[in-house]
């Protein structure tokens, strides 16, 4: 699509923006650059400063582990911080690089989206600001999740069929092929794309033309190919990732507006209380025009973030939604913005919405980026705690502390172990303590550690360590183990305390590190 009052080239036919247009897109374009520079040195610098949170500690651990898959997850993520690691070391940069470097990715790709459909710079720089004008991007990128696998990748297939319907090259499926399974190696969460490729290939007048295409089947095989260590190793184990993941059993008897008001809220912060209605509206104007017109692009990144959300929506009515689930969603509504912003550009009567959305937007990505650094401000430098207990951050920042404090109790109760029923507790003191090299073990949920080369439990002593009060702990008195006090020690950040953890010495009892499947302390759920 051509951005209407746009010239012509004679020759190649490729589109030439006027020399006003031109100079407003490069300088728009240079605006970016420079905000993606600003910012990239801001993400570094929390990456270097602020600790590890307990799920990238626990993807670090499964790195060290030689291994297909997990069975929380698909295996990309400790194969990324595996890499990582042997080239920067075991430091929050090593461990965080692949999530600067997918940020990076997903900018690239998404403007590539952008351009391929608009050939509008600004509408370019406007896909591409987005993404540095949201928490969930411009800060959580620089945090280590399956997502930093799954962004770039479900980017990469849509880009893919983007270039599928823009030149009718049926090799396109290959790549798109790649990618998809690469996004479902990465997170479970990409099959919920799947309802956005089919509606890609069926709605279209091409339906017959692409089911009819071996392309289209061997795109198919090969993301079944790259998937296929998830499949196997799930295969070899009755499933378990599978069911593991099936099994989120409501957490209310009837249908509540808790949760889902919990997540709507969530949202406004992480995407920003102007930008997601915007967004939200930009994403529904596509789908209608792609629908009523049977364009396939459309079609496919309208319905790659309607279907998700309207999935999330009817979770929510029942049970928590995850703060991650939604992440791989929002990008798809930038390229949707960013598209539907040049359409309502080519209007020859715009409507009041049409005339404004342009300075909306405008406002929305400068308060948005101002906003995402004022906040990388007060955790790389700040020392004030304003949101005190509930600091997403806060709440985990301060083990360092915990785990020096338990490593001292250990030497002074003369144990050869850690043990905790706690997965958070577990990864931490790995984390914290990798440099010690004393065994950690979590005694519960073994089946969490399927395949892990099981730990060498030397002496009858052990420390086990528990936030007070644990609702787990219970699970030890069906066992022999006999436990002493041997201290305390209170988690705090900036003068805020979020948990006390208590150290016990652990004599009579040695876990079982494979249990049996039936056995209580192989049991693991969702957290």
């Amino acid at each position: 699509m051509i951005e209407a009052g746009t010239e012509l080239t004679t020759g190649r036919g490729l589109p030439r923006l006027s020399e006003r247009a031109a100079t407003l897109g490069v300088t728009l374009l240079s605006v970016c650059a420079a905000t993606i520079v600003a910012s990239s040195i801001m993400r570094y610098m929390f990456v270097t400063t602020i600790d590890l949170r307990v799920d990238e500690a626990y993807y670090w651990t499964w790195s060290k582990q030689n291994v297909i898959s997990y069975l929380d997850h698909p295996p990309m993520v400790a194969w990324l911080i595996r890499l990582s690691t042997s080239i920067f070391g075991d430091t929050n940069f090593g461990v965080r690089f692949p999530g600067l470097l997918a940020m990076l990715l997903m900018q690239l790709l998404l403007g590539g989206i952008a351009w391929r459909v608009t050939r509008n710079l600004r509408c370019v720089a406007a896909a591409v600001l987005m993404t540095e004008a949201t928490l969930a991007y411009g800060l959580g990128m620089a945090k280590i999740t399956p997502d930093v696998g799954l962004i770039p990748c479900e980017l990469a297939m849509c880009w893919s069929l983007v270039r599928l319907a823009q030149s009718n090259d049926h090799r396109w499926w290959l790549a798109a092929g790649f990618a998809g399974g690469l996004a479902l190696l990465a997170k479970y969460t990409a099959v919920l794309l799947v309802p956005a490729v089919t509606a890609f290939v069926l709605i279209p007048p091409w339906r017959r033309e692409q089911i009819a295409s071996r392309h289209f089947w061997l795109g198919l095989g090969i993301a079944v190919l790259v998937f296929s260590p998830v499949l196997y190793w799930n295969a070899m184990h009755d499933w378990a990732s599978f069911r593991f993941q099936l099994d989120r059993p409501p957490q209310v008897k009837d249908w509540s507006a808790r949760f889902l008001l919990d997540f709507v809220g969530q949202q406004f912060g992480l995407i920003g209380i102007l930008l997601l209605p915007i967004v939200l509206v930009a994403t529904a104007m596509v789908a209608v025009r792609g629908y009523r017109d049977r364009e396939p692009v459309s079609i496919l990144l309208s319905t790659a973030v309607l279907f998700p959300l309207a999935f999330f929506v009817r979770h929510g009515l029942t049970a928590r939604i995850g703060d991650s689930w939604p992440l791989f969603v929002w990008p798809m509504a930038f390229a949707c913005t960013a598209i539907n912003l040049n359409e309502m550009r080519k209007l020859s009567q715009p409507s009041p919405l049409a005339r404004i959305a342009p300075s909306l937007l405008a406002v929305a990505l400068v308060t948005g980026v101002a906003f995402v650094t004022a906040v990388q401000i007060y955790y790389i430098w700040g020392t004030a705690n304003v949101l005190k207990k509930n600091d997403p951050i806060g709440k985990e920042a301060g083990f360092a502390a915990v785990a020096a404090a338990a490593d001292a109790s250990r030497n002074a109760v003369g144990a050869g172990w850690f043990a905790t029923t706690d997965y958070r507790i577990y990864s931490q003191l790995r984390w914290h303590l990798r440099h010690v090299g004393v065994p950690v073990v979590q005694v519960n949920e073994r089946r969490r550690f399927t395949g892990f080369a099981e730990p060498a439990l030397e002496g009858p002593v052990g420390l086990y360590v528990a936030p007070r009060d644990d609702p787990e702990a219970a699970i030890l008195s069906k066992t022999s183990a006999r436990l002493q006090p041997a201290g305390e020690i209170d988690l705090t950040w900036r003068g805020v305390v979020y948990d006390t953890y208590v150290f016990q010495k652990l004599t009579d009892w040695k876990p079982v590190l494979s249990p049996s499947p039936n056995d209580p302390f192989a049991a693991a759920h969702p957290h």
